[in-house]
Parts: structure tokens; C-alpha cells; sequence
């Protein structure tokens, strides 16, 4: 049976028809992957994004708190250094006080006949040498020259040896503003003992430092130890 043209055309319709819904429908679907695409890829890049923006404000924040630790850190350090700098300075002016207190003392010159007598038998008890050079104050020539042989007879007594030669250097004396005492020299000035007034405040001082900070500021809890 022979198609006419009117069921022909029908046909053709009938195909363009379905060939044109099966289109739409194919731009449906193309249309709805690549939209589920797009918002799975914009969730994505939506979360790297989140991510990096929570990873640089972390890190921003850490720098942020490192820094208010180091600028803590740096207060508190500037403030312990004043504060230790400010009781040396108490403990240096306590020293310099002592040291004036030992310049009056050595005006009495019945005591500072004693005090320079001993020094001068330690010296000699120190070095313990045949030949020993002494240099001391100008106003206190006179006076070593009187003391010497006595501290000589000390020192004999106690270590039973007779020969020891010792010399004052009338040439060079020590500074004026020494509150006093002597210096030995022996070995033509390889050894030198420093036996001054100021010499045995510093000695002293620097021993008994521990006891006078601990009396004037207290226990030093950051202290391991005492000995």
C-alpha cells in the first residue's frame, strides 16, 4: 500500500517532532549535569576558598599572639633589667658609702697604724718571696718604713725563714685618693698583691654580695643554688 503525500508529510512531522522532544530533553539533561556540575565544582572552589581564608587568618592570628608573647616577653625583660639595674646601683652606692666610711676611718691613726701593720704582714704571708718591692701612699711612707720591721718579725716567727729583703719604691706612690694600704711586688713586678683598702673592701664585698642582696631584696626565688 502506497503512502500519499498528505501521509507522508504526517510522517516527516511526526519525526521532526520526536527528533525535537528528544533534543529538549537532551538540553535538559546536558543542562541539569552541568548545572549539578557547576555547584559541585562552586562547592568546591567555595571550600578551598574557606579553607585558605581560615588557614591565613590562623596563621594571622598566631603571628598575632607571637608577636604580643614577644612584645611581653621584651616588657617584662626591660622591666627586670631596670629593676636589677636599679638595685645594683643601690648595692653599688652602699659599697662607695662603705669605702668613704673606711677613708674616715683611716684618719684615726691609732687604728690605721693597726689596720696597715696587718696588711703588711699578709702581704709578705702571701707572696712568700726573698725580694719583695712595696709601694704605698705618700703620706703613709713615713709609717711603712716604721711598720716594716715589725711585720718582718711576724712573718719570720711564722714561717721560720731569716732572709727576706724588702724594699719601699720612694719613686712611684700610689694614687692619693687610695683611703690606704699597700701593694707588694716580687720577680722584678711579674707578681703583684693589691692588699689596699679598697682591694679588701672589693674582696669582702663581692663575698658577702649573696648575703647583702638577699638582706636588702629577699630571697631570690629564681635561685637553684646557695653554696
Amino acid at each position: 500500500m502506497s503512502l500519499n503525500d498528505d501521509d507522508v508529510a504526517k510522517q516527516i512531522q511526526h519525526m521532526i517532532a520526536f527528533i525535537q522532544q528528544e533534543a529538549v530533553e537532551k538540553v535538559e539533561e546536558i543542562e541539569a549535569k552541568a548545572e549539578e556540575e557547576f555547584n559541585i565544582e562552586k562547592s568546591r572552589l567555595v571550600s578551598q576558598q574557606r579553607a585558605k581564608i581560615i588557614e591565613y587568618y590562623d596563621k594571622k592570628e598566631k603571628q598575632i599572639e607571637l608577636q604580643r608573647k614577644i612584645q611581653h616577653s621584651n616588657l617584662a625583660n626591660a622591666s627586670r633589667l631596670s629593676i636589677l639595674k636599679a638595685r645594683d646601683d643601690y648595692v653599688q652606692a652602699l659599697k662607695e658609702e662603705a669605702r668613704q666610711r673606711l677613708s674616715i676611718l683611716t684618719q684615726n691613726r691609732s687604728k690605721y697604724i693597726c689596720i696597715l701593720a696587718n696588711l703588711i704582714t699578709q702581704g709578705l704571708l702571701i707572696l712568700m718571696e726573698p725580694n719583695i718591692m712595696i709601694k704605698c701612699r705618700q703620706d703613709d711612707y713615713g709609717l711603712v718604713q716604721r711598720l716594716i720591721p715589725d711585720a718582718m718579725r711576724r712573718y719570720q716567727q711564722i714561717l721560720q725563714i731569716e732572709n727576706i729583703n724588702t724594699t719601699i719604691d720612694d719613686n712611684n706612690f700610689l694614687a692619693d685618693n687610695i683611703a690606704g694600704g699597700i701593694e707588694f711586688y716580687a720577680l722584678e713586678g711579674k707578681i703583684k698583691v693589691s692588699n689596699t683598702i679598697e682591694t679588701r673592701l672589693e674582696m669582702i664585698f663581692n663575698q658577702m654580695l649573696p648575703e647583702i642582696r638577699q638582706d636588702l631584696f629577699g630571697i631570690n626565688q629564681h635561685r637553684k643554688y646557695y653554696d
